[in-house]
């Protein structure tokens, strides 16, 4: 078996080939980026790649590259074919592994599409008795056992639980590799205070989790809009309250990412602008959030607002890379240096998940 991948960001490279990228003055040095090429038959040791987006669909999951030639890999080389009776949904990739729902099979799909190593899992009774009613969302990554070479994955699956009208509950569980079995199941129960109607709670599928530390977050939606925390360490759920005035003033597109400088963070679409807020805890341990940055969209890829619909469609969690779908044109922005690249080609409007892994440079 080959080293085991580092789920640490990759290590410095070049980030967009340089002629394509446009970057405003006076602001921080780019956070790079590595290239990608097709595994070798007999390679050095790996180095990282770049992330490739996978459109969220239900019936196949094809991949799209973010290079040009003569970098650019054949799309249908990591393409996830599909049986007779799959339905696919995408749940994100992290760690050069792709997470996948087979809905009508009551399968979870751990697959690495470089080495082409999948592992079929049984969705666990305590969450599959709710996949009917409602959605199911869920991560993967990378643990390493302590003392062990061999590199294990865990998946964490979330879903909500409405079949008790007084009250609502959210419920994680965790399968590790390690063990080949699936843990108890963890819940919490939901605020019934900021319930908006009686329609059921969702554990939001429009966004994979986002990894901040040592706990996942997923989006939740539905009777109710705020934050899911599964945390790896206690094993243990939570729900974070986003800030107030997106309920008031019905602001219900924000996403979930790392926030400058560490710590969890919120993105929120404003017309052609982005919001970057951040959680802050005070001396007596006692949350909030806090508006950083105001980033227009427009003016920094050139856009005519009156004219433009602006969506951002997905969100690399690594370096903190969005995606912007405008015209049937689709952008890379990196938030920190505010590097851009406009990906060639046009692309359907969807959920896309990045995705990154390994590849063996030839020498």
């Amino acid at each position: 078996r080959s080293a085991p991948r580092d789920p640490r960001p990759p290590a410095p490279a070049a980030l967009l080939p340089a002629p394509r990228l446009h970057r405003l003055p006076a602001l921080a040095p780019p956070r790079l980026r590595p290239r990608i090429v097709p595994p070798l038959p007999h390679p050095p040791p790996p180095q990282p790649s770049p992330p490739r987006f996978l459109p969220q669909k239900n019936d196949a999951l094809p991949f799209v590259p973010t290079l040009d030639a003569p970098d650019c890999v054949s799309p249908g080389r990591f393409s996830l074919q599909r049986g007779d009776g799959d339905q696919f949904m995408s749940l994100g990739c992290r760690h050069g592994l792709v997470l996948v729902f087979n809905k009508p099979k009551n399968q979870i799909l751990v697959w690495d599409p470089v080495t082409g190593e999948q592992h079929r899992l049984v969705v666990p009774p305590g969450v599959a008795a709710h996949a009917e009613r409602t959605t199911i969302n869920g991560a993967v990554l990378r643990a390493r056992a302590a003392g062990d070479e061999a590199q294990h994955f865990q998946v964490v699956l979330a879903v909500a639980d409405n079949d008790d009208e007084q009250h609502h509950r959210a419920l994680a569980c965790v399968y590790s590799s390690e063990t080949g079995a699936w843990g108890d199941l963890v819940s919490t129960q939901l605020p019934s205070d900021v319930l908006m109607s009686d329609a059921p709670t969702l554990v939001s599928t429009d966004k994979p989790a986002v990894l901040v530390g040592d706990s996942l977050y997923w989006k939740l939606a539905g009777n109710m809009d705020g934050i899911l925390e599964f945390d790896l360490e206690k094993q243990s759920l939570a729900v974070i309250r986003v800030p107030v005035h997106i309920l008031e003033e019905g602001q219900y597109m924000f996403l979930i990412m790392r926030a400058e400088g560490g710590g969890l963070g919120l993105l929120i679409q404003t017309d052609c602008s982005i919001q970057l807020w951040k959680m802050k805890t005070d001396c007596d341990g006692v949350a909030s959030w806090g508006l950083g940055r105001t980033i227009e969209l427009d003016k920094l890829l050139s856009l005519n607002s009156d004219e433009t619909d602006m969506l951002i469609p997905g969100l690399e969690e690594e370096n903190n890379v969005v995606l912007v779908w405008t015209d049937h044109i689709v952008f890379m922005v990196q938030l920190e240096s505010m590097e851009f690249k406009k990906l060639s080609g046009t692309y359907p409007l969807s959920h896309y998940h990045p995705f990154r892994s390994v590849y063996a440079a030839g020498i």
